[in-house]
């Protein structure tokens, strides 16, 4: 048997002697099928043309990611605490070099999603650590590949003490953002992938039902996902690829582009350019 991974999302799917015919995260409007058609690899295939490369980004944390990139081109996030180490998000490949190097580190005691195009092979990362993986009952549907470790939550867990995970929606029903307490050096931090996605003008993040597709959010979504955003303390976010972070200032980022993002929904007029004085003449 074998358990099968989309070419193009980097999901793993069930154990099966033949590839199955279609990847439902890929056929649903946030995603896509490739031009040529539906394919699929496995982690051997995946093995031998890639690597998992491990990258500290602060003092316990650490990225994890493929080279070259493959699929959606995610990296996930490990973070170290007293009490074991918490996986944010997961990638479709787990070789020898890295499994023993997350070992160095700790291991891991427990997995979480941003949402489910970043899913990867979540059942052999728990397998290889013993760890739990928490997902939200919204995105239960969206499980391609079942296993005795995911526990399904509601609104909110806590994986380790000082580590939240919580449902926000958006992007997906169970679109899910990590605090991490004591992360950003001290003065906390939030794990988005790109339920909240950290985009290239680093004062500002956006929020999409689809970003390949590009379709937007209704105004009364991004709402209620900065409110729910807004009872965490933090200064610092990671997105979900290397270098999509906000620094400093991430807590009043967020607010601010969700309040941009509703007033672009409903009308409001952009800013004036650089020469423009304000009454329509340069």
């Amino acid at each position: 048997m074998t358990a099968w991974i989309c070419a193009t999302c980097g999901v793993q799917h069930s154990d099966t002697s033949e590839a199955p015919v279609t990847c439902a995260i890929c056929e649903d409007e946030r995603q896509y099928v490739g031009t040529s058609g539906q394919s699929w690899t496995t982690m051997e295939e995946l093995a031998s043309r890639h690597t998992v490369v491990v990258r500290q980004e602060e003092a316990d944390l650490f990225g994890i990611g493929l080279e070259p990139s493959f699929g959606i081109g995610q990296r996930a996030l490990l973070v170290r605490t007293p009490s074991g180490n918490v996986l944010w998000d997961c990638i479709p490949l787990l070789d020898e070099k890295a499994a023993a190097r997350i070992a160095e580190l700790g291991g891991i005691a427990a997995i979480c999603a941003s949402h489910p195009h970043f899913y990867g092979a979540y059942v052999d990362f728990a397998q290889a650590f013993g760890a739990r993986v928490y997902l939200p009952r919204a995105d239960a549907g969206w499980i391609r590949r079942a296993s005795e470790h995911v526990e399904l939550f509601e609104e909110e867990a806590e994986p380790l003490p000082g580590v939240t995970v919580a449902r926000i929606g958006g992007h997906f029903d169970g679109a899910a953002v990590l605090h991490w307490a004591v992360g950003g050096d001290g003065r906390g931090a939030l794990l988005t992938g790109d339920t909240v996605q950290v985009v290239p003008d680093r004062g500002w993040v956006s929020f999409m039902w689809s970003y390949p597709n590009l379709i937007p959010l209704d105004a009364a979504t991004v709402e209620d996902i900065a409110r729910k955003v807004a009872r965490f303390e933090f200064d610092r976010v990671y997105g979900g690829w290397w270098g999509r972070v906000i620094e400093r200032g991430g807590s009043r980022a967020i607010a601010r582009s969700a309040a941009r993002y509703v007033e672009r929904l409903r009308g409001g007029r952009p800013a004036p350019l650089p020469h423009e004085t304000g009454n329509g003449q340069s």
